[in-house]
């Protein structure tokens, strides 16, 4: 009868139980270490990703401003409302100036994205945008020249350029602000129109919520977070005149420097047994108005 196979003796099982449960801690804390990492670079590329929108953002907006001409419409340190441009044709199907402003036709060549002589991120709305249409008065001089505003009261399709081209007709009611005659052929064939529409920018606190984004107001509906979580100072802007000088004149505007502060959405720790921290960062960026009237 052979003899009985030795087994584990009990320390032998301890010793394997304890080996089993340091290296089983040891790929615990990995696991967690690297959760913990991965969480924080996450929120790291968030606050990367909100920085670098404000750095696009916001200076695209404000670098086709014309502050001399009207553009700007209310500022502080924390806010500012403009009219944003959207699209920009030309006319082949001038205004009949001369008579009444109200119920005026023209014709803009193309007047959707992808036609011909038509530019912009969109097509028209009706229902925000308004217009800045050239005037032109006496084409011998510049003297009289300036963007005549117009609000868009109908926008019918079917109407074609009269060389038969594809064309978006509009019905305006013009204001020449009182600074050109009300003449036929003030407003020539081709002249620029913009379209834009009134927007707001400001510091913002959604109601029921703790933390501030940079918002974003078109005109008639409610401010949106657009850019956040930021601080409670994350949107600053300042205005500079063309000498310089920090001005509080909106025709003056020349530079604008936006400052914008964010931070991770929650606290973050990047391994280790280092406290959870808040991480933050910020951006200045210097816009100058190109738009503004060197005349």
């Amino acid at each position: 009868m052979s003899p009985a196979r030795r087994g584990f003796t009990m320390v032998e099982l301890l010793v394997a139980l304890v080996l089993l449960g340091i290296v089983s801690a040891a790929l615990y804390r990995v696991l967690v270490n690297n959760q913990r990492l991965y969480q924080a670079q996450t929120a790291r590329i968030d606050l990367s990703q909100n920085i670098r929108a404000a750095g696009s953002i916001l200076p695209a907006e404000f670098r086709q401003l014309d502050a001399s001409e009207g553009d700007i419409s209310t500022m502080s340190a924390t806010s500012i409302s403009i009219r944003a441009m959207r699209w920009l044709g030309f006319l082949c199907s001038p205004p009949a100036l001369g008579g009444g402003l109200n119920g005026v036709a023209i014709i803009i060549r193309g007047g959707a994205p992808g036609q011909p002589l038509f530019y912009g991120a969109r097509g028209i709305n009706n229902n925000t945008d308004s217009i800045l249409v050239y005037y032109d008065g006496d084409p011998t001089t510049r003297a009289d020249d300036f963007w005549a505003i117009a609000g868009i009261t109908a926008a019918p399709n079917g109407q074609n350029c009269p060389d038969g081209t594809n064309g978006q007709r509009l019905i305006l009611n013009v204001n020449l602000l009182g600074l050109g005659v009300n003449a036929a052929g003030a407003v020539p064939v081709g002249a620029p129109v913009w379209g834009f529409e009134h927007v707001t920018y400001s510091l913002y606190q959604p109601a029921g919520d703790t933390s501030w984004y940079v918002g974003f107001q078109p005109a008639g509906a409610s401010m949106q977070p657009l850019i956040g979580p930021v601080l409670t100072n994350g949107l600053t802007f300042t205005y500079y005149n063309a000498a310089g000088a920090v001005t509080a004149v909106k025709s003056q505007v020349a530079r604008i420097d936006i400052t914008v502060r964010a931070r991770t959405a929650s606290a973050i720790r990047a391994g280790g047994q280092a406290a959870r921290l808040t991480a933050t960062d910020s951006v200045v960026t210097s816009v100058a108005l190109r738009n503004n009237r060197r005349f």
